[in-house]
């Protein structure tokens, strides 16, 4: 302990040019300013033929960067991504049995609305503890099978979609929000997606994106919920698909200033590569950061196997001996302690662990996030941990 709390790193003298490392609302775009939104159609309705268009750009452009196949349908909903992947649970699930695959708080969240609101009764909680990832395994895709490609709040991810029968019966039903633009989603084993504006591509909250198999479409003209719909929630009219929606048409009034920014990230994105070059952006954070974490005794992932490593929601566990020697509600506060100490710096905002996760950090590496603004981050975070552990490491031994 007192190798540790007496040694000293240097202050750092280069610092990320961008210190917004959130996990959402995200880092926007590099060389993103005001001047972006000079197109947006203020003041307009939303229904009128221009900012209609605006809306069907959207889906457009995120279509052909992320690769949907031609038979998908694609809309835009409210309520970020919690509207649009509620959205679908409401309205799809019922005639099977559910799977919920739940390893951190997001995947938590649906079994408790499945379980606790819809109430159904034949719906069974595969679980994991932060870190790991459920038995896939166990899976039984004869049933709908609800589960997030990437764990916001635990950084850990499915490795890829091979667990997932092509030809299951049930509907895959994916929340992808901190995937989607960074990870390889496989359109064929999945029958619905969803996502958010506001997080790999930087883009403004509110606004979900909910994308549907033509399995799931079928499934939706063929089933009415037992419960009542929301307004905000019917896909249908008369029984059929409302394909108004997958054209521009929303539910609801959208923001056209939100709807500018977003159209501005999807060419940002195309501008750079498109979907290999955003993979390649995130992967490359990660790699910078797992380097860092192979030399570095007091850190750890909180993601046990590499292969399931968040290349955007980056969690991380203190493992120096006298942080782990503390109760957790004191490990909370150290970190928190942590985290506003860069705050003040002016090199990293808002990196303190998810208020469900283990106490740590999490530092978001999305596309929009430069690699270099995350190497730029990591000496700071071995000087800021040395100034904790010069603090906090004698009281402990003295205890």
């Amino acid at each position: 302990m007192a190798d540790q709390a007496a040694a000293h790193p240097v202050r750092p003298q280069s610092r990320p040019h961008n210190p917004a490392f959130s996990s959402g609302p995200c880092a926007k775009r590099p060389g993103w300013s005001l001047a972006a939104l000079d197109g947006a159609l203020l003041g307009r309705s939303h229904r009128a033929k221009e900012p209609k268009a605006k809306l069907a750009e959207v889906i457009t452009r995120s279509r052909a960067l992320l690769g949907m196949p031609e038979d998908w349908r694609l809309g835009i909903v409210p309520a970020s991504d919690t509207g649009a992947v509620e959205l679908a649970l409401w309205s799809l699930l019922g005639p099977r049995g559910v799977d919920i695959l739940a390893w951190e708080s997001f995947g938590a969240g649906w079994a408790t609305d499945i379980q606790k609101q819809l109430k159904l009764q034949d719906a069974r909680l595969i679980s994991a503890p932060y870190g790991k990832l459920p038995d896939l395994a166990q899976v039984d895709f004869s049933r709908d099978v609800v589960f997030t490609w990437n764990g916001t709040t635990s950084g850990v991810r499915v490795p890829n979609a091979d667990w997932i029968p092509a030809d299951r019966q049930g509907l895959a039903i994916c929340d992808a929000t901190s995937a989607a633009y960074a990870m390889p989603l496989d359109w064929k084993k999945l029958d619905v997606v969803t996502w958010s504006w506001q997080k790999v591509l930087g883009g403004e909250a509110a606004h979900g994106m909910l994308a549907l198999s033509p399995r799931a479409v079928e499934r939706l003209e063929s089933h009415g919920p037992a419960w009542p719909m929301p307004k905000l929630f019917r896909l249908t009219k008369g029984g059929k698909l409302n394909e108004g929606i997958f054209k521009g048409e929303t539910i609801n009034t959208p923001s056209l200033l939100a709807t500018e920014d977003a159209l501005d990230s999807l060419r940002w994105a195309e501008s750079v590569g498109g979907l290999a070059a955003l993979i390649g952006r995130c992967e490359a954070s990660l790699a910078r950061i797992a380097a860092w974490v192979a030399k570095t005794p007091w850190i750890e992932f909180l993601a046990e196997d590499a292969e399931t490593r968040s290349c955007t929601s980056v969690c991380l566990k203190i493992t120096a001996p006298w942080f782990a020697a503390l109760d957790e509600d004191r490990q909370r506060a150290i970190a928190k302690e942590f985290a506003t100490l860069l705050e003040k710096e002016g090199v990293a905002f808002d990196i303190g662990a998810h208020r469900d996760s283990p106490p740590g950090l999490r530092i978001w590496t999305g596309a929009t996030v430069e690699p270099d603004d995350v190497a730029k981050l990591l000496p700071w975070l071995d000087w800021g941990f040395a100034r904790l552990a010069a603090t906090h490491a004698p009281a402990v031994a003295a205890e």
